[in-house]
């Protein structure tokens, strides 16, 4: 019998679905990595389950233990299924800008929401980084995931999503295509694929506007987050909590083009594909990439990943 054991057995495995009607001007096979038929409907399900995994086996989680997390929601609900089948309590941070929906999801599934300011920097004490840390530092018998510096963030790619889009495309892959975020996805992916194919081109797309993108054009160091580097010859780079070092090239969104192009982009694809993409920085880069003349229209095929 096919039978899962919990609900934790069905994350990833998920599917590669072509793009026919919103691509069928070009000269490449697209295909769309669609994390969102993992149970916490997104990307997020790998990297919350292997750090909770990771966390158990070193010790850092005990049994009966409380989980500690800043997160918009995605990585919340993740690891609130592990918890939820692995017997711990949860705490999430998140901030007001996120809709009472998502907070809503989070405490059905038995978290407790903390809601802190968004217009604030990182290193405010009211910041959901700063509570999140504060909050890890003071409850007993507590785990902070601290997703940003989690190097389980990246091995979760590392072993799952590389290799599923390597065998799902007998190794045909030529481009990857994914969003900048914390690095975790992007990065761990990238190494399995450059480990098996160094001539696979990675593109991490960021929108205008940035921090990742402010330190790609200025090369100053601010409030952009510690996964990733850019060096002079704008690629992205890791810093030594990751250990590797990636080509990955940035490409930024056009700060010209309105909000308005990626979301009829993504509106076209839901009523063309019947595929739902949630990503809109993705969305933005896939326009700014396959909609304007490019290379890259020679190459078969390019996967973009979606969540």
């Amino acid at each position: 019998m096919n039978i899962k054991n919990n609900v934790l057995e069905t994350i990833g495995n998920t599917p590669l679905i072509r793009l026919n009607k919103v691509t069928k001007h070009l000269p490449a096979t697209i295909l769309a990595k669609v994390d969102y038929f993992n149970p916490g409907n997104s990307i997020k399900d790998r990297m919350a389950l292997k750090m909770v995994e990771v966390a158990e086996a070193d010790g850092r989680l005990q049994p009966g233990g409380t989980i500690i997390e800043s997160t918009s929601g995605n990585t919340g609900m993740g690891l609130a299924l592990a918890a939820v089948v692995k017997g711990y309590k949860c705490i999430f941070v998140t901030t007001d800008k996120q809709s009472k929906e998502k907070a809503d999801v989070l405490k059905a599934v038995g978290a407790e929401v903390v809601i802190c300011p968004t217009n604030v920097l990182p290193t405010d004490p009211n910041s959901y980084y700063s509570v999140a840390k504060r909050l890890a530092s003071t409850t007993p018998n507590s785990f902070y995931c601290n997703q940003y510096d989690n190097l389980a963030n990246r091995q979760a790619h590392y072993e799952s999503t590389g290799p599923e889009i390597w065998e799902q495309t007998d190794g045909k892959i030529t481009h990857f295509v994914c969003t900048a975020g914390t690095g975790g996805t992007i990065c761990g992916t990238a190494k399995y694929l450059k480990e098996k194919n160094p001539n696979i081109k990675i593109w991490a797309i960021d929108v205008y506007g940035s921090l990742l993108t402010n330190y790609y054009k200025t090369a100053q160091y601010s409030k952009v987050i510690n996964l990733l580097q850019i060096n002079a010859a704008k690629k992205i780079k890791l810093t030594k909590r990751w250990n590797w070092y990636a080509e990955v090239t940035l490409q930024q969104t056009d700060a010209a083009a309105p909000i308005k192009v990626p979301l009829i982009f993504t509106r076209n694809r839901i009523a063309y594909e019947g595929v739902f993409f949630k990503n809109l920085n993705l969305s933005t880069g896939l326009e700014f990439r396959f909609y304007t003349p490019y290379k890259a229209y020679n190459y078969s095929p390019v996967m973009g990943q979606f969540f």
